[in-house]
């Protein structure tokens, strides 16, 4: 049986990166990843700007000064400074030709006809950030492959980038097959049981950047399956909840190999989510993910989240495994690497976790309560408090 971490190569070898398109800044850029160089247009800033409010002068320049004056943002100022003289300025102002410097105006004592008294010495370039400093027109300022944030935008905006090429989202289908399975609306009777996957992954695959399909539900019977995960390759991805274990009614392997979806590997060495399954026709990734909401949730994070990165052109594609001490003594047991649900407490001398009372994977009312997942060893064992162990965060 695979370990997670020779699944996660396996994913990592046959996701492929997805075509670019060209989108406009004001339509959703956040998360994305560019897929071009981004070079300014201009000099930022413009001008020699003033990095405070005060008072413009010449470092040269000794005794009072006569206040001639005064430059705002967005104003603009022709009349070179002489000997002696000073104007008041705004921060973002242009300086004035012949300034070099500004003086904030804390540090300045008014006196009688206009003028002002510096009692301390003003060197070139004090409080100014000249022309240029930021960027230059023509250089590069964001490099293919950066991921998109609030202040990339902010920067794009900056140097005229109104649309800018980036990798396209992963289109995301979402079956659920299962006789017991009824809608979140529905009342269940019987063995029913409401489909909470579904939701759970669109939301996942929203954080991780691609855009949901939610195919519905898909009985236990061949023909149904056929056709529902015959739509749903169409997709950059299909996400299959639920019957990929080896039980009788669990058809969706036989039904997947039928359709051409080559199996790249079924079933990894951990716990929960043991039975899953990582396959690929074409273009399209297929996971079938286990039916326990606990089993999907935790596959998703190591194995689809990762598929989704290299898909949407994230370098850093695997999850992150963060390090806290344990607070008290736990016992475990297990024949394979346990994701166990945690709260995490933040200390100055670092993370602390503490286990919870958790009954496996259906349980996921104990997940909402969590911060994340101690990785614990397979074996049995007495884990001591203060004992450092892995974490899987939840996000």
């Amino acid at each position: 049986m695979l370990t997670v971490q020779a699944a996660q190569e396996l994913v990592l070898r046959h996701a492929r990166i997805l075509p670019a398109e060209t989108v406009a800044l004001e339509a959703g850029l956040l998360g994305r990843v560019l897929a071009e160089n981004v070079v300014s247009d201009l000099d930022s800033p413009p001008f020699d700007k003033a990095l405070v409010d005060g008072f413009a002068v010449r470092s040269g320049d000794a005794g009072d000064r006569m206040v001639v004056g005064e430059i705002t943002a967005g104003s603009e100022w022709s009349r070179p400074l002489s000997a002696g003289e000073t104007a008041r300025i705004m921060t973002g102002a242009p300086l004035p030709p012949g300034a070099d410097a500004v003086v904030m105006q804390e540090r300045v004592q008014p006196l009688e006809g206009g003028r002002i008294r510096i009692a301390e010495p003003v060197r070139p370039g004090h409080n100014v950030m000249p022309r240029g400093r930021e960027m230059r027109r023509g250089e590069t300022v964001l490099r293919q492959g950066q991921l998109l944030r609030p202040q990339e935008f902010g920067l794009l905006a900056t140097v005229g980038k109104t649309a800018v090429s980036v990798i396209r989202r992963p289109l995301v289908g979402v079956l659920s097959p299962g006789d017991e399975l009824v809608e979140p609306d529905c009342v269940p009777v019987g063995a029913q049981i409401r489909n909470s996957n579904a939701v759970m992954l669109a939301g996942q695959i929203v954080r991780a950047g691609g855009e949901p399909h939610l195919l519905g539900i898909c009985r236990d019977d061949i023909e149904q399956l056929r056709k529902h995960i015959h739509e749903g390759l169409r997709h950059d991805m299909l996400l299959l909840s639920g019957g990929v274990s080896a039980g009788k009614l669990d058809l969706v392997p036989k039904v997947l190999t039928e359709l051409g979806v080559q199996a790249i590997f079924h079933k990894v060495a951990m716990k929960p989510g043991k039975p899953l399954f990582f396959g690929k026709r074409e273009t399209c990734l297929v996971f079938g993910l286990p039916g326990n909401p606990v089993s999907a949730l935790v596959g998703f994070k190591l194995f689809v989240h990762v598929a989704l990165n290299v898909q949407r052109g994230v370098t850093d594609c695997l999850p992150r495994l963060s390090v806290a001490r344990l607070e008290s003594r736990w016992r475990h047991s297990s024949d394979r690497p346990t994701y166990h649900p945690c709260r995490l407490r933040s200390t100055p001398g670092g993370w602390f976790a503490q286990p919870l009372p958790w009954f496996g994977s259906p349980d996921l009312r104990t997940v909402c309560e969590s911060d994340g997942f101690c990785v614990f060893d397979p074996g049995t064992r007495c884990y001591e408090a203060g004992e450092t162990v892995a974490i899987l965060l939840s996000d």
